[in-house]
């Protein structure tokens, strides 16, 4: 756990006391986490907040099956962004579909991989519950 004078430098919050873990894979770049304890008094995301506004930040990761992903968040029952699993629009990146749920803090997390999985199409409405329509573009895939 970081604390002190030096972590409330880093962080330029008062009294931050923060668990890190980090996640490595065998190549490529690490991932921390940072779980802030204290102080614990953060305004949390609004709840009618979308992908569209200014608030909003994910969290994307590349996994190997997306369709495997996706039945086991469903199996979780991950609190979906995505009506479920949707075919991307950029296939020559060598992924087929992603899925974008919410971890348990509510941050947006997209999983995409390079199986479908009964994919919805990218141009479909979203099934959501809300109002929303799920559309993924393609990225830069790094290896």
């Amino acid at each position: 756990m970081n604390r002190g004078a030096e972590q409330e430098r880093l962080s330029q919050v008062p009294g931050a006391r923060v668990r890190i873990t980090t996640l490595r894979a065998g190549a490529g770049p690490g991932l921390e986490l940072l779980e802030y304890l204290a102080p614990r008094d953060g305004r949390p995301r609004p709840a009618d907040t979308r992908a569209n506004d200014l608030i909003h930040w994910q969290t994307t990761l590349v996994v190997r099956d997306g369709a495997a992903a996706a039945r086991a968040l469903g199996a979780a029952r991950a609190p979906l962004v995505s009506a479920g699993p949707v075919a991307l629009a950029a296939p020559e990146l060598g992924l087929a579909a992603a899925v974008t749920v919410r971890d348990p803090d509510g941050h947006a997390v997209q999983l995409r991989g390079a199986t479908a999985g009964g994919a919805q199409d990218p141009g479909e409405p979203s099934a959501c519950p809300t109002p929303c329509r799920s559309t993924v573009t393609g990225g830069r895939r790094h290896e």
